[in-house]
């Protein structure tokens, strides 16, 4: 498997990672016992990184992760680099959904995902959404706050803009900005990759797989159709949805021909679009979770990444990556 760093002064871990949303019921009924032969597969083929956060599942997809981790008595804390996330709420009343970035908020959030895990400390600390109300650079400094008690070795965000991440890394160096970039998603390309790159921060890249769009089996309209989350995501609408099944046709015929799985070329282009990139597909099955093992694992030429970005070029696929209500939260730079 190959190896990347976490950041500048983190862990070496594995090139690709685990995305622990499908832990929880995100993408479909799961359990506790599927998710934990999956971790079981991934050490087997080397993948030492998990991604998950506190709302995935309200708590689910840490606790299966930390009750994987109390099996392994003292090895527990040398198995996986962990990385987990904060800063999305909701209204124990209303249900509602809102960003908290506050100190009191993350320190607080920061215990509850500890002893979910069964964990003394993790790796990554993200913040999930930014808090408008909160300015980066009281957030990093209340992070920072959080390494030097030993909790968390290093900290990151998830969806902000290369501008945000400057005023940021002023204050501290940011270990890893998590963003979703695929062949799908191309938008980090127009300014994230290059800032990350240059402040030595890695790029954590998920849904690398277009949320099944770039795979061999595409999820269909009746599977979707009982997924709150996609099922209101413009891709997945009609006739977007059947536009981007057809576009990816050739894709998956391409993968065909250079001996791989669609989700396996889709891994292997992003792996090489830059040592700081690190790709995190969630997936229930063990077996896809081979596929994305296959792609961290394969070689391409610069005349293959050619022929990959020629059939599927940018600005391919069928309606926006968010509807109105999803853009709620992460910050649109371009």
């Amino acid at each position: 498997m190959r190896q990347r760093r976490l950041g500048k002064n983190g862990p070496i871990i594995s090139a690709i990672g685990i995305g622990a949303m499908s832990f929880s019921n995100f993408y479909g009924e799961t359990s506790e016992s599927a998710s934990h032969q999956l971790m079981t597969a991934a050490l087997d083929q080397g993948v030492t990184h998990i991604d998950t956060a506190n709302i995935y599942g309200g708590g689910v997809s840490e606790t299966v992760i930390g009750t994987f981790l109390a099996k392994q008595g003292a090895l527990r804390n040398d198995m996986f680099s962990i990385a987990s996330k904060v800063g999305i709420a909701r209204d124990p009343e209303t249900g509602k959904r809102y960003f908290d970035n506050s100190r009191s908020y993350l320190i607080a959030e920061l215990d509850k995902t500890l002893a979910r895990l069964q964990l003394d400390a993790i790796d990554l600390y993200y913040i999930h959404r930014r808090d408008a109300e909160t300015p980066i650079e009281e957030v990093t400094e209340t992070l920072l706050a959080l390494v030097k008690t030993g909790k968390i070795k290093s900290f990151g965000f998830s969806e902000i803009a290369p501008a945000s991440l400057r005023r940021a890394h002023a204050i501290h160096h940011v270990a890893a900005v998590q963003s979703e970039y695929s062949l799908s998603v191309r938008s980090p390309e127009m300014g994230l990759v290059q800032t990350t790159r240059e402040l030595d921060t890695a790029l954590v890249a998920f849904a690398p797989v277009g949320r099944s769009l770039l795979t061999n089996n595409p999820l269909t309209l009746d599977a979707i159709s009982g997924m709150e989350w996609l099922s209101q995501n413009p891709r997945f609408i009609e006739p977007n949805y059947s536009a981007n099944i057809k576009a990816g046709e050739k894709f998956r015929a391409l993968a065909s021909d250079m001996g791989l799985s669609a989700a396996g070329l889709a891994i292997a282009w992003l792996i090489h679009k830059g040592e700081h990139i690190i790709p995190i597909p969630g997936t229930r099955s063990v077996a896809h979770f081979l596929e994305h093992c296959e792609g961290a694992k394969a070689s391409l030429t610069d005349a293959d990444m050619r022929v990959i970005e020629d059939t599927l070029p940018i600005g391919w696929a069928h309606g926006d990556r968010y509807s109105t209500g999803q853009w709620v939260g992460p910050e649109n730079y371009c």
